[in-house]
This record gives structure tokens, C-alpha cells and sequence, in this order.
């Protein structure tokens, strides 16, 4: 009877490890594509979920806001990627918290001023952490909060919505 709990419990310590090592991974950084997206040296695409920057069409808000992630995480930077309940966009990318170190990137980029909060569920295990993160940057006018760099949503920009596109 001791032997089949002992190896029980081994079990599901071995099933509890593969579960936590699978909402964690390691990428190296290769090139940052924009103020939210990146590809690894391994080829995977990866877009920080819980966050939305402007695209690099809206300038001169895209290019600040890629220069932001580049000095978050530049070529090279080992990031740890961490999942949410939705693994991958409808575009093939890995959605992921990035951290680099103790630093969550996604939040970073939004207490810059760099990223505004957009979840789109069922990936909002940060929602709320993103949300104070957004309420702080905009009443400290920090990064694109500080002009217009917010006028135009990155979102309602995808959507033509924004009547000054370049």
C-alpha cells in the first residue's frame, strides 16, 4: 500500500513539473519585428499577449514603440516565455509573457507608455496587473501617453478607423 502512494504522489509530481515546464520556455531573441512581436534564433514567432503597440505604419509611434521592446529585450537576450490558456494566434505566433529576468516585459512596455492593454480572452491571467500598469503610464503622460501617441488605437488603426492614417 506504501509503494502504490509513493508512486502516486511520484506520478503526479512528475505530471505537475511537465505541466509547469510547459508554460515555460526559453527563446534567445533574434530580431524584434515591433513594438509587440519578436522571432527567436529557433524560428518561432512570438506576440506578447495582454498588450497592443502602435504599428510601425503609425509614425513615428511604431518605430519608438519597436526601439522599446529592442531595449527591453535586444538580438540575442535570453526571455523566458510563459503561456496563457491560448497558445498560439490565428496567425501561427506563440503568445507569450515575456520576462527577462524578474522583469515581465509585457508589463514594462505598458509602464513605459510604449504598449496599451488589449486582452482578448481566454489569455488575461495579467489583465489586471496590465490594467494598473496602462491607469499609471497615462497619468504620468510617460512614453506615447506624453503626446498623441494614443490617439489613434493600434487596434482601431488595423482598422481603418483612424481618420489621419499616414
Amino acid at each position: 500500500m506504501h509503494a502504490c502512494l509513493t508512486a502516486l504522489i511520484l506520478t503526479f509530481s512528475a505530471l505537475a513539473c511537465a505541466a509547469s515546464q510547459q508554460q515555460m520556455a526559453d527563446c534567445l531573441v533574434q530580431r524584434v519585428s515591433d513594438g509587440d512581436s519578436f522571432r527567436c534564433q529557433n524560428g518561432q514567432r512570438v506576440r506578447l499577449i495582454g498588450i497592443d503597440s502602435p504599428e510601425r505604419q503609425q509614425h513615428p509611434f511604431g518605430v519608438q514603440s519597436q526601439e522599446a521592446l529592442l531595449r527591453l529585450a535586444p538580438p540575442g537576450t535570453a526571455v523566458r516565455l510563459e503561456s496563457d490558456v491560448a497558445p498560439t494566434d490565428r496567425y501561427g505566433r506563440v503568445l507569450a509573457y515575456v520576462w527577462v529576468g524578474s522583469t515581465l516585459v509585457n508589463e514594462a512596455l505598458v509602464q513605459e507608455g510604449w504598449a496599451v492593454l488589449y486582452t482578448v480572452s481566454p489569455n488575461v491571467k495579467y489583465a489586471d496587473r496590465l490594467a494598473r500598469a496602462q491607469k499609471e503610464a497615462r497619468a504620468r503622460g510617460t512614453g506615447l501617453w506624453a503626446g498623441r501617441g494614443f490617439t489613434c488605437l493600434p487596434s482601431d488603426f488595423r482598422r481603418g478607423k483612424c481618420l489621419n492614417q499616414p
